[in-house]
């Protein structure tokens, strides 16, 4: 049967014996679905191509009485034209519908990708980044729906922290590239694609003779004595703080040892944190790591090294013990933020990374001349390009050429005692209080 549907002619449809269509007489297409039940939705149909053999298709429109007939009879025009045109919009509006959220799409990313085929170390940032900066601004919209404009209003506001910034764009376009391949996405969504990043300047930060001092006082002070702290006297809560002379950070034994380590071998934090028992051979002095950022590594232990991991005691199968050492539930510990914080505060190293550690390390070889491919082999670098930063600091062949020239100079003035860097007297190191 066909008329033009009306609101009157909507209105007398009446539920039957099972479901059934009423197509309208002007706009081929156009009609009315009514369920057994008299529940009733404007519906549009088509072929989604050309051609007898071309797949018929039904795509609802809405729901009497959320829908007026005009209104439907619109929608059914710009579906049929949209037909017209090589398009399917009932495939369209079931992608649509199927298409994940960003915040059900970071969960198959890390499940399936990220703690599967990634370092642990770089899976953990990927989480964090996830649901520390992306997920609470975007976690609940259609992933194909946000624009490139949004995220490069993200990664603008991020600009005092080029560094984190980059890394949100570089976690994003990983996680679209796993959703186009698995094809959850078309191909081709990548809304990070063509955001400039921002200009990284790498940090070269090392410790001098004299922070190096502070640090080891601040170490032994803080796994002895205790490092005093002061409080805000203004804040409600002050009367429930301890007296004053009670007012110090204790740091255990083992976050005294992991700080020892990781600048007396260079090792990265992870490397240190995740250490196990079984993979410390002190009669060979090796650390002998199955894996690590660059695949399986061996850390060559020099004697301080030997001597902190020699009188540490064992209280589980992680050298550096955490809360539950020895338990079944017995993890790795996590990090070190309140001990360094403590210690680097006590020494004065304002600005000074964990990481930083393992620069200063490597600058002390450099500076020794030991030689830069040497000093990429104890670090555990695989490309010799990271171990160049430190090329300026290799300066013991330039000091010995400098050494002769002058020397040769100044005995052709006529000079009776020719200075050299032996006579050169260092400055007295302060003693920290």
């Amino acid at each position: 049967m066909r008329a033009r549907i009306t609101k009157r002619f909507v209105d007398a449809l009446k539920g039957g014996a099972r479901e059934y269509f009423r197509w309208d007489a002007d706009l081929l297409g156009f009609g009315v679905r009514v369920q057994p039940s008299g529940t009733k939705a404007y519906i549009v149909k088509y072929r989604a191509g050309s051609g007898r053999t071309a797949p018929t298709r039904r795509m609802t429109l809405g729901s009497v009485g959320k829908l007026t007939p005009d209104q439907a009879r619109n929608l059914a025009k710009k579906a049929l034209s949209a037909v017209v045109h090589g398009a399917d919009p009932a495939a369209e509006k079931a992608a649509e519908k199927r298409a994940e959220t960003l915040g059900d799409l970071a969960d198959l990313f890390l499940i399936e990708h990220a703690e599967l085929k990634l370092k642990s170390g770089t899976s953990s940032r990927y989480k964090d980044i996830l649901e520390r900066i992306v997920l609470p601004e975007f976690g609940r919209r259609k992933a194909e729906k946000i624009s490139t404009d949004e995220f490069a209003r993200l990664h603008l506001r991020m600009r005092e922290h080029p560094y984190q910034a980059n890394r949100v764009l570089a976690v994003i376009g990983s996680l679209y590239s796993f959703a186009t391949k698995r094809k959850i996405l078309p191909s081709g969504t990548n809304p990070v694609r063509g955001i400039q990043k921002y200009r990284e300047t790498a940090r070269e930060r090392f410790l001098t003779v004299q922070e190096l001092q502070r640090l080891g006082d601040a170490i032994r002070e803080g796994e002895t004595t205790g490092i005093p702290y002061e409080i805000d006297e203004t804040k409600p809560k002050t009367k429930h703080a301890r007296k004053p002379e009670n007012r110090r950070t204790v740091i255990d034994r083992h976050a005294a040892a992991a700080l020892r380590l990781l600048i007396l071998t260079g090792a990265r934090l992870r490397e240190i944190l995740h250490l196990r028992w079984e993979w410390v051979d002190l009669e060979r002095g090796l650390l002998l790591l199955p894996d690590s950022k660059t695949g399986k590594k061996a850390i060559v232990l020099n004697a301080p090294a030997m001597k902190v991991l020699g009188e540490l005691p064992r209280l589980g199968s992680f050298v550096i013990a955490g809360k539950v050492a020895g338990t079944q539930e017995e993890t790795p510990r996590a990090d070190l933020n309140r001990p360094w914080r403590a210690v680097a505060k006590r020494a004065g190293l304002d600005g000074v990374r964990l990481h930083d550690l393992r620069h200063t390390h490597a600058s002390v070889g450099a500076g020794a001349g030991l030689g830069l491919p040497i000093i990429g082999k104890l670090l555990g670098h695989s490309h010799a390009a990271t171990t160049a930063r430190y090329a300026h600091l290799d300066l013991d062949p330039l000091r010995r050429a400098s050494e002769h020239i002058g020397s040769r100079l100044a005995a052709a003035m006529g000079e009776t005692k020719v200075a050299t860097t032996a006579d050169i007297v260092p400055f007295a190191r302060s003693v920290s209080t």
